[in-house]
């Protein structure tokens, strides 16, 4: 199939998927419900502490913190769309199309693209009279190693709705069971330092804390820190991982 023909392809799922969304905004902000909450309930306390890590105003550190908290309650359930598509048939209708297959899966992730930097732009600019200070090279870097890491979370949230199928519990166990450890070892809420040994150990295998790490370095302006590094390089290898399973699992069918 040439190039045209798979962007054609790729543009026409992304339409599909998206038009939606435009039509019920509102669907955005609940989405967002959890990340807002952190936001206003939770960084106040925060407000009144030292600065974590030498980063001055605690909004330095706890900001990127939430944007990865939208991470992976966004893209991460992602498949969740696709599940109902599944069990509901519609999704066969499409595959006999002569859409291309892997398309569908970048269509999709497109789709997942655009929402998650929508979203993080819009917790920056709320977070900015709460006393966030952003560095703007550093913040358009750290967006898009958060889209990076996004596509390859919402990858593989497809081809865990497709494994998931027709009955979806495999999908709303893993989700559920994988999330909110990935999200407490990363240190997105309070710095693992206030943790005991064991925890600061299992937090340096947690792919997500090197990603939280970049972003607040990145969000202050510290192109040079090390964990810039370390956590692009865990977010393409997610990126990577995600989408090679994802056009694996949609070329050999549903």
């Amino acid at each position: 199939m040439s190039v045209r023909l798979f962007l054609r392809d790729t543009s026409t799922v992304f339409s599909r998927e998206f038009v939606p969304v435009l039509r019920e905004p509102l669907g955005l902000l609940f989405t967002m419900g959890q990340p807002l909450l952190f936001l206003f309930l939770f960084g106040p306390l925060l407000a009144g502490t030292q600065s974590f890590e030498g980063q001055g105003s605690p909004w330095q550190w706890f900001v990127p913190g939430i944007l990865i908290m939208m991470c992976l309650s966004g893209p991460m359930m992602a498949g969740y769309s696709l599940l109902v598509e599944l069990i509901g048939g519609s999704m066969e209708r499409m595959l006999v199309t002569p859409l291309n297959r892997t398309a569908m899966l970048v269509g999709r992730t497109m789709k997942e693209f655009v929402i998650l930097l929508a979203q993080a732009a819009l917790i920056i600019v709320l977070a900015v009279p709460l006393g966030f200070r952003p560095h703007l090279p550093g913040v358009l870097t750290g967006l898009a190693i958060l889209v990076v890491f996004g596509i390859g979370l919402g990858s593989l949230s497809f081809v865990l709705a497709i494994a998931s199928s027709p009955s979806g519990n495999l999908f709303y166990g893993v989700t559920q069971l994988v999330l909110f450890p990935l999200m407490l070892l990363s240190g997105v809420l309070l710095p693992m330092d206030f943790g005991p040994a064991w925890l600061q150990a299992a937090a340096a295998l947690n792919p997500v804390t090197h990603i939280v790490e970049a972003e607040r370095a990145l969000f202050s302006g510290r192109f040079a820190d090390l964990s810039v590094l370390y956590g692009m390089l865990w977010a393409c290898v997610v990126a990577a991982v995600g989408l090679a399973m994802g056009t694996r699992a949609m070329r050999r069918g549903i």
